[in-house]
């Protein structure tokens, strides 16, 4: 028996000695996570327009779509493993969620749990190191439940963090000028908390004040 296995049957026998933690470990591993790394990606959002300067908003506004495209890359690569989930292979496991066909390996969560956590780094290393943990959290949940295999929820978060992190480095400069582009339309409040300064009016050079009346 590999070390994957053995891990998973290790963490299973945790989930069945735990049942007080069982149906939180449930929530989280599935619709509590997801909602979770949702309220994340809006503080990281709320954090960086509070900044005076525009990547932190450039990285809070791309972690969406950094996430979005990990898992859109995400789905032919685990179809072509098509890997079985833990309790279709080992009906012997405790399972705490619905059966699912989908293949497991790399992680859909952890795919997003990843990609999220590594731009989020780059608006605030307090909020990085908390999504960081999420994320842990949220791998650990998936093998948990049986959804995963240890390898497979790893594979996810280095997949969802490297994608998520070449994306944004590509367009980071295109996402810098558009920002700095739409700064006096009316999206000015969606990319910062920073009031305008008020037009500066012309101070009167000495003995010329009657002029300026």
């Amino acid at each position: 028996m590999n070390i994957n296995i053995q891990l998973l049957f290790t963490i299973n026998a945790l989930a069945r000695s735990t049942p007080w933690l069982q149906p939180w470990m449930a929530l989280y591993a599935t619709v509590g996570g997801l909602v979770l790394f949702v309220e994340l990606m809006f503080i990281g959002w709320w954090i960086a327009r509070r900044r005076s300067t525009l990547p932190p908003v450039a990285a809070a506004l791309w972690t969406p779509l950094g996430m979005l495209l990990a898992v859109g890359i995400n789905q032919p690569i685990s179809a072509a493993f098509a890997e079985r989930r833990p309790y279709l292979v080992y009906t012997n496991l405790l399972t705490l969620t619905e059966h699912s066909w989908a293949p497991g390996f790399p992680s859909d969560h952890a795919v997003l749990a990843g990609a999220v956590t590594a731009t989020l780094f780059l608006v605030s290393r307090p909020l990085g190191w908390f999504t960081a943990l999420a994320a842990a959290s949220m791998a650990f949940a998936r093998v948990y439940v049986a959804e995963a295999y240890p390898f497979d929820v790893l594979a996810g978060l280095g997949l969802g963090a490297a994608v998520s992190m070449i994306g944004y480095l590509l367009v980071r400069r295109v996402l810098v000028r558009l920002l700095d582009m739409a700064d006096p339309t009316i999206f000015r409040a969606l990319i910062t908390a920073t009031p305008r300064n008020p037009p500066v009016e012309p101070i009167a050079p000495p003995g010329f004040a009657g002029r300026y009346r």
